[in-house]
């Protein structure tokens, strides 16, 4: 009877001792060994007690819902950090008479109170919720005091970390002393109060790491998991502007801590392992810290390993690139002086910014004032009231950055390079060169004799062929000078189009290697009768590429019309196509995830090019991997222009009846209406980025079971979370997941059904260089049934069939 007694009070006494209400009354204050659970047991508020702490008590909030919660405790927020108590000093939380929250000892001293200056109210309560935060409020939901107000070290999802208030800069995260030490450390993150337009952590009063530099941009995101995102976002309201983590659906938890050494982390909760795992930090290493590349130097962080370079125009000051960098030539007010651009850079330290100005007026800002040494200009969110943002600076530029992942594009002021050539030594060589030039102009006389009637025959095919090419319909501007290139050359070239020559074949006919005089390596296009590509694509292909000129882009060197040959000269590049890799087995392991990568944005710069920032806005309409060529460093060029359509002033849409393209990289209202926009060749960029992340065919009937193509499979996967299967083989051991995501999320995007929620290729260049960007969600596309022997044909010249095609939506099972 006495043993059931004790157990019983051992059970009582534990129900006490162990609280795990989520609310505090003014009757129930919290001693050591109770604790606060939030309602889903997410989290828990309450005393601890840091390892080598010599038994100093704080209050605060940490992870409940983990297997080991005293092993795994990650604290998120402290009250008392820097007046701890003691045990023997029997601390309690209390609500007090005046309805503030008060920690005090058992002598009455206060530790820490929330001092809130509210109304006396007898109903006050204190609640955790499930979002980490401890809120006192009444009954009403009026809420009087809140922990999210009032951050330490950490800022929790749903949390609105007050940036801006009033136009001046406002809270500050502050990290702890050390790993178990909860006071108040060195280190802080918040807004910069003298520009208001950057985020950066300091060291003491020093800055320590600038983390972003606001460029239109309010956000990021990152991957928490393989289906999953974790989105960082500038929230508006009016005067106050809000730094915000938002998690996708299914997203384990997250949240941004500044630790105790300085660095900004992004974390994730690993349920497998049961700790947290960085997914995102700031600085990383010591080439992230402020200034670490020295004045006017910057730091690549475009390659495995970053170092410090100097900025175009600038050399360094010594061996140690890290103490900065000097001018080559120094400027000059009296001297000329030219702007260079810099993409991709994380924009210098110590800036001016000018308000309201356009492009133009920011550059003519800088350029008329010789003290400015760069300028930026970025358009701003909706967020702000002033939509421009002019940078200017003046004197020496620090801590710049350089990344292939976001950045912006800084015009960097260079003298002219100085005239050499002096008056005497002009006076001198003057004569020296009249001299020679004399027997060569009596030489050049004598050839041009002899070669006139062979100049006066190519004069006559010339303009038999300016007669094809200036018959164009769609072409206004017909003056350009068209590149001409013999028959015989041709022919001598290609050794008679030797078939040891010959490069690859296709529904248009041959190409072949060729050596021009001089010995110039040549691709040679050889259309054949058959092929469906008539004068018409002859002319179109000629116009648009003399034209047309970009990185991206295959160049144009010559072309020829001779009797019933049709033939075109293109720059020659050693790779070929890009599905000569893509799609071989033995082959692919050379596209590397960088490699795809630079391929992916290669080709999204040139669709750009073509669609926006070319004099002509040209629609392709037949982009797919083997329309992609690669030249020696594996740089994407996109080809075969005989399909492509010209569109003019306004016009956005067009429609045909004769469709052409290659069937599975074709949109569906192409397909079904004849319709065509930069929307359609938004669609079969789509497909061929979710094909070079594979390394699948759009269309095949033996690459995956129970899935009609491509497009079916890879949003099957997105909707079960499980993406990172689509990744090729080849390549998925080693690389990065957010960098793949990011691909397939777009990929989506620009194969939805609906063209108008296809992104314009502006935005997708901007969505794959930028990891900070936020994404909208992809709506489930439709895919096509394939008809049969159709599975992977080219459609070329498809008269009136356009309502043969089938159009099937995937359902959900």
């Amino acid at each position: 009877m006495g043993m059931i007694c004790l157990t019983i009070f051992i059970l009582l006494l534990l129900i006490c001792f162990c609280q795990s209400e989520d609310q505090l009354t003014r009757a129930r204050p919290l001693s050591p060994g109770n604790l606060l659970i939030s309602k889903d047991a997410v989290f828990a508020l309450g005393f601890f007690s840091p390892p080598g702490s010599n038994g100093s008590l704080y209050v605060g909030i940490w992870f409940h819902g983990v297997p080991d919660p005293e092993r795994s405790r990650t604290i998120v927020w402290v009250a008392n950090r820097d007046n701890p108590a003691t045990a023997v000093s029997s601390p309690k939380l209390t609500i007090s008479n005046s309805s503030d929250l008060v920690l005090s000892d058992s002598k009455g001293q206060t530790l820490w109170t929330t001092q809130n200056n509210f109304s006396v109210h007898d109903d006050v309560f204190l609640v955790l919720l499930d979002t980490g935060n401890l809120v006192l409020q009444l009954p009403n939901s009026t809420v009087i005091w809140q922990s999210f107000d009032h951050p330490t070290n950490t800022i929790l999802p749903g949390m609105e970390f007050l940036l801006i208030h009033g136009a001046r800069a406002a809270a500050r995260l502050k990290s702890w002393r050390g790993p178990d030490d909860p006071s108040t450390g060195d280190f802080s993150f918040g807004l910069d109060p003298i520009s208001n337009l950057q985020l950066v952590i300091w060291h003491g009063a020093k800055l320590y790491c600038r983390i972003s530099v606001w460029n239109g941009v309010l956000g990021g995101m990152y991957p928490s998991s393989p289906s999953s995102m974790v989105y960082q976002t500038i929230v508006n309201k009016g005067d106050e502007f809000y730094l915000e983590i938002v998690l996708s659906g299914g997203s384990p938890y997250s949240w941004i801590m500044l630790d105790h050494t300085g660095n900004m982390k992004l974390l994730t909760w690993d349920s497998n392992s049961s700790s947290s795992i960085v997914i995102s930090e700031r600085p990383k290493g010591s080439y992230g810290l402020y200034d670490s590349c020295g004045p006017n130097g910057y730091c690549d962080f475009t390659g495995t390993v970053p170092a410090c370079q100097c900025l175009e125009g600038f050399k360094a000051i010594s061996p140690n690139s890290s103490r900065g960098c000097q001018r080559m030539e120094p400027l000059q007010c009296s001297k000329g002086n030219h702007f260079v651009a810099m993409p991709e850079m994380r924009v210098p330290d110590k800036f001016v910014l000018l308000r309201n100005r356009s492009f133009e007026q920011c550059a003519a800002e800088c350029s008329q004032n010789c003290s400015c040494t760069a300028y930026a200009y970025a358009n701003l969110s909706s967020a702000m009231d002033d939509k421009s943002r002019c940078l200017v600076w003046t004197g020496e530029l620090v801590d710049t950055w350089k990344s292939s992942n976001y950045g912006e594009t800084l015009y960097l002021r260079l003298a002219d390079p100085p005239v050499k050539m002096k008056t005497n030594t002009v006076k001198i060589a003057l004569p020296v060169i009249a001299c020679l030039l004399l027997p060569v102009g009596i030489a050049l006389v004598c050839i041009c004799k002899f070669k006139a009637g062979k100049w006066r025959k190519k004069e006559i095919q010339n303009k038999l062929m300016l007669g094809y090419l200036t018959a164009s319909s769609e072409l206004e501007d017909t003056n350009a000078e068209f590149p001409f290139v013999s028959f015989d050359d041709i022919v001598a070239a290609t050794d008679n189009f030797s078939d040891s020559n010959m490069l690859g074949r296709g529904g248009f006919g041959k190409v072949y290697k060729g050596m021009l005089e001089g010995g110039k390596e040549v691709a040679v296009k050889r259309l054949s009768q058959g092929s469906g590509q008539g004068i018409d694509e002859f002319r179109n292909e000629v116009v648009l590429l003399v034209k047309l000129q970009h990185r991206n882009l295959v160049r144009l060197l010559g072309c020829c019309i001779h009797e019933e040959e049709k033939l075109l000269i293109y720059e020659y590049l050693p790779n070929k196509s890009l599905d000569a890799f893509l799609f071989d087995t033995s082959r692919k392991h050379v596209l590397d995830w960088p490699t795809r990568f630079k391929i992916v944005k290669g080709v999204a710069r040139g669709l750009l090019y073509l669609h926006q920032d070319s004099r002509l806005t040209i629609i392709h309409r037949d982009l797919k991997a083997s329309n992609i060529l690669l030249d020696t460093e594996m740089a994407p060029k996109i080809s075969d222009f005989g399909m492509a359509r010209i569109f003019g002033g306004n016009q956005q849409l067009a429609n045909t009846t004769r469709v052409v393209g290659t069937y599975g990289y074709m949109s569906p209202e192409y397909v079904t209406r004849g319709a065509f926009s930069v929307k359609s060749d938004t669609y079969s960029f789509g497909v061929l980025l979710l094909e070079i992340v594979s390394g699948l065919k759009i269309i095949s009937t033996k690459f995956i079971t129970d899935f009609p193509n491509l497009i079916a499979y890879t949003w099957r996967l997105w909707e079960d979370g499980n993406s990172m299967e689509l990744v090729d083989s080849s390549v998925a051991e080693n690389c990065p997941a957010h960098e793949v995501l990011r691909c397939i999320h777009v990929g989506l995007l620009c194969v939805q059904d609906n063209p108008n929620a296809r992104p314009l290729m502006s935005s997708v260049v901007f969505m794959l260089e930028n990891e900070t960007t936020l994404l909208p969600a992809p709506k489930q596309p439709v895919y096509y049934a394939p008809r049969n022997n159709e599975t992977e044909e080219t459609w070329r010249n498809i008269e009136g069939s356009v309502n043969t095609s089938t159009i099937t939506t995937l359902e959900g099972r």
